[in-house]
């Protein structure tokens, strides 16, 4: 007989009733007592459950101390005792590492092939949707069609073509209209009405042509259009989800909802309902013809829809998600801001990307000026606005608000921009002669979203409790 430590004969032998393994009994028992379990199968295992093995041996008489050869030996006896134990746990740790190290190799490796089998898929799916063919989705007149996803029909093209020639030739003759507000105007502006929280949880606030119809809707599928001069809403839209973007088209009321759908509504009433986004829409903007509206969503497309047979004209699928869209002034080009800091401008005849700059930061909004080389962007979380000049692709000025802003909107004339935030309102105002910026107005009034009243000699503020603010002279 063997110990199973040592590989020696046992002096004192003994055996295990669970596994049947002999042991030299002071080896086991050194073992039990730092470890509790058996050597070599790894189970459970006390002192009680050692039997002894009875063999004819010899007594051997105990050393009185060290200085006689038996009694070295038997010191040198107990250490080797101790490195055999410690040998043979580390080579039990040793194996055990060893199929740790194989098992976490094999797994790592299986994720690596599992990260580009997909990495790979995602590829081939980006590629086959933007090749794909989109399927219209709910219409006013309730048909299904199939959407070209990037050129516009040919009547809506030349509709683009005429506005753009028509609005760039008479542009820079363009003069500012008899009227309209000025910088010491705008210094004298205070609030003059107020109402109580009407649509909480509303993001956007649009203003009709002559000024004195607001827009607005809240989070519970709400929306209403409030009289300024009267100072009462005048009707009440169901929109049946969360309102997330509000626009005027003519006198009626257009409004985008977190389930992916525009609904069209005149007096009151519905008349036609658009959209095909898979996910909430984020912005909405009309096209300087007024034959076209384009809708933004987070399904990182933009939609083109025809006014007058109420279809989508063109969807466009772009690589990030939108956040906010506008049209510019000549109605020839379109702005996408995404998360991605990325500003993607697209040809609205065609489709095409006409070029792509880089704001730094997650796009929260963007206008473009009237003076037709200008437009303006927001930031998610900032307290500054970046002014841009499309000629020459890049940022030309960076106006410090010093609070976070939530939205801005230039003026008809181009000199103006206004930003909302929650820290206040103000207007900054460009003065072309001296080529310089300037604020006339700044406001301490919370603010979601703003936009222009009659003539720029008025704003209508959306507070963070979904009422309205009226500044006015």
């Amino acid at each position: 007989m063997f110990c199973a430590i040592s590989g020696e004969a046992p002096q004192v032998p003994v055996a295990s009733r669970k596994s049947g393994n002999v042991f030299e009994k002071r080896l086991i028992e050194a073992h039990i007592a730092e470890h509790h379990t058996d050597p070599v199968t790894g189970e459970d295992l006390s002192t009680e459950d050692l039997i002894e093995l009875k063999s004819p041996r010899v007594v051997k008489p105990r050393p009185p101390t060290l200085t006689s050869i038996p009694s070295l030996l038997a010191a040198f006896q107990t250490e080797w005792d101790a490195v055999a134990l410690e040998t043979f746990t580390l080579k039990q740790q040793l194996a055990q590492t060893r199929q740790e190290l194989s098992t976490a190799l094999y797994q790592n490796d299986a994720a690596t092939r599992v990260i580009a089998r997909l990495a790979r898929e995602r590829d081939e799916a980006r590629d086959a949707l933007s090749k794909v063919t989109v399927s219209g989705g709910a219409m006013g007149n309730g048909d299904a069609m199939q959407v070209d996803s990037q050129e516009l029909p040919e009547a809506l093209a030349i509709k683009v073509d005429e506005t753009q020639q028509q609005l760039f030739t008479t542009r820079r003759k363009r003069p500012i209209p008899d009227g309209w507000a000025t910088g010491e105007v705008l210094e004298s502006l205070d609030t003059i009405n107020s109402t109580d929280s009407l649509y909480p949880g509303s993001a956007a606030v649009s203003v009709d042509e002559p000024g004195d119809l607001a827009l607005f809707g809240g989070a519970d599928g709400v929306a209403g259009v409030f009289s300024i001069s009267q100072q009462q809403v005048v009707h009440v839209l169901k929109c049946g989800s969360p309102v997330t973007a509000t626009a005027w088209w003519g006198s009626r009321a257009v409004v985008a909802t977190a389930s992916g759908v525009v609904k069209v509504f005149e007096n009151g009433d519905e008349v036609a309902q658009l959209g095909s986004h898979a996910g909430a829409i984020t912005a909405l903007s009309l096209h300087p013809s007024g034959a076209i509206l384009a809708s933004t969503g987070v399904d990182k497309s933009f939609i083109f829809y025809d006014l007058s047979s109420m279809k989508i004209a063109s969807q466009i699928y772009t690589d990030s998600e939108i956040t906010c869209g506008a049209f510019h002034v000549d109605g020839h080009l379109f702005a996408t801001g995404s998360p991605d800091g990325e500003i993607r401008i697209f040809d609205v005849k065609s489709g095409a990307k006409a070029v792509s700059l880089e704001a730094g930061g997650p796009l929260h909004g963007i206008s473009f000026s009237e003076n037709g080389t200008w437009f303006a962007t927001l930031e998610k979380g900032s307290t500054s606005v970046s002014v841009w000049d499309l000629r020459k692709q890049a940022a030309i000025k960076v106006l410090d608000i010093g609070s976070a802003i939530d939205s801005i909107h230039w003026d008809y004339t181009g000199q103006f921009l206004a930003t909302a935030g929650s820290g206040c309102v103000t207007v900054q105002q460009y003065t072309k002669a001296s080529k310089s910026w300037s604020e006339p107005l700044r406001k301490a009034v919370p603010a979601r979203d703003v936009a222009w009243g009659t003539n720029a000699a008025s704003l209508v503020v959306l507070t963070p409790d979904g009422g309205l603010n009226i500044l006015g002279a």
